[in-house]
């Protein structure tokens, strides 16, 4: 990753360090590499591929055969598409990683698209039919991942047809999501595409007819993705949009980012009610370190995208969030990032609330860490170290010795998880593959 805006004797001190740990940064990579091709993608595919009914299946069990349920969700079908078509260009002398990216790209375009009201649903049967679950028929989410999958595979294939698919979503997006007053984009929408609007019949649980930073952060990954192979200037435009609300409005000036907020971009947060319902709420208003640790590279990667002379700026605000995360939400003995603490009240220290580790947070806290160490090689947080307790960490309590793959839950605190599904529609390959391909480049610069 190249920072053209940042401490000119940096870099200096930077190639210094990685000079030093040469042969240590060469063993880690050929780790990551064995990880990455043979305990994930040779697992993973073909076993996944559908030839019966088109896309993936979405139930791998924890050996690593088929499961039971094949609903399938446009963002785990897109993100295998990413993985693959990604797969086919760091291991080029495979050619089935850009087969198996096409066979989900058909199913995207003939199944998941929506020939009436346009975007993708956001899920469907096994056979294709779609399943229209309140508040969920179509998202900017699950939208959001389409054009992120399809840009990657325009990319590697230099398929045309899918690069004018990607097109399609992102004015879909623009047409149907895209707040034009208060910008950003609405996340719930009807099957029309029309904004869910939220009223006092929901539950107050209940995060339908909000905005969010989930959905803004991967909207803000898939332009990023896109712009890299149609360099447009509402792509552009509205790739900054995302990128500077969410560096300068989503995160909070304590570092950490609100989850999820109103049409205006005021937080929903339940911070003055009781404890109960703090708690009843978790789900909609906490600190979640995983999402805080991964959004410092992914303002990082668009900033870096557009060209910005502010990138200093957007790459001092993710280190914050990094550190935010290692004073607060950090395993000391283990190692790992917890799932989520909260600032009770008007307590100035964050309480943990979620002690559970979740698989993804642990590899985009890899990925992260790195590019930490590579721009801060000299900082009091020794980012080097965290990165190196993280990746013993995951080899002792997140990777599955029998029979390979990741367990969703860090078995330090959840053991009983270790024969549970290795893939579900929430879980496959981008996380890990994401993380790891990225972890080695950093390593060999």
């Amino acid at each position: 990753m190249k920072i053209r805006y940042f401490l000119g004797l940096m870099f200096l001190s930077v190639s210094t360090v990685f000079c030093q740990d040469n042969t240590s940064n060469e063993e880690f990579i050929a780790e990551m590499k064995t990880d990455a091709k043979e305990n994930l993608l040779d697992k993973w595919y073909p076993l996944a591929i559908d030839n019966e009914d088109g896309g993936y299946y979405s139930e791998i069990t924890y050996d690593f055969k088929l499961g039971e349920k094949h609903d399938k969700m446009i963002v785990t079908q897109a993100r295998h598409i990413w993985t693959n078509s990604v797969a086919a260009e760091v291991f080029p002398e495979n050619a089935n990683y850009l087969q198996y990216a096409e066979h989900g790209f058909k199913f995207l375009r003939d199944v998941m698209w929506d020939k009436e009201y346009g975007g993708f649903h956001n899920l469907v049967s096994k056979t294709g039919e779609p399943i229209a679950k309140k508040g969920e028929e179509k998202t900017a989410y699950g939208n959001a991942f389409g054009l992120y999958g399809l840009a990657a595979y325009a990319r590697a294939s230099q398929n045309e047809e899918a690069l004018e698919l990607a097109k399609k979503t992102f004015y879909w997006l623009e047409e149907h999501s895209h707040d034009s007053i208060s910008k950003g984009y609405y996340q719930s929408l009807n099957m029309d595409g029309s904004p869910i609007i939220r009223d006092s019949s929901f539950d107050s649980t209940s995060d339908v007819g909000y905005k969010d930073q989930n959905s803004s952060i991967h909207l803000l990954e898939a332009f990023t993705e896109l712009y890299k192979v149609w360099p447009d200037d509402l792509v552009a435009e509205r790739l900054e949009e995302l990128l500077l609300l969410i560096r300068d409005t989503i995160v909070s000036d304590k570092n950490y980012m609100n989850l999820f907020f109103e049409k205006d971009w005021t937080p929903v947060t339940f911070n003055d009610q009781s404890k109960e319902v703090i708690e009843k709420h978790y789900y909609l208003d906490h600190v979640s370190f995983g999402h805080d640790v991964e959004t410092a590279y992914l303002m990082l990667e668009a900033s870096e995208a557009l060209g910005r002379e502010d990138t200093e700026e957007t790459l001092v605000k993710g280190k914050k969030m990094v550190d935010h995360s290692l004073d607060n939400g950090w395993d000391l003995e283990l190692g790992g990032f917890y799932d989520g603490g909260y600032y009770f009240g008007v307590d100035k220290n964050l309480t943990l609330v979620n002690k559970n580790k979740n698989w993804w947070s642990q590899v985009e806290g890899l990925n992260t860490l790195l590019i930490m160490d590579h721009y801060f090689p000299e900082d009091e947080y020794n980012y080097r170290s965290y990165f190196n307790k993280l990746w013993e960490y995951t080899n002792t309590y997140f990777m599955d010795e029998r029979f390979g793959g990741w367990y969703e839950w860090g078995l330090d605190s959840r053991p009983e998880t270790k024969d549970d599904l290795k893939g579900h529609i929430w879980k496959a390959t981008y996380h890990n593959f994401r993380a790891l391909i990225n972890c080695m480049e950093t390593l060999k610069k």
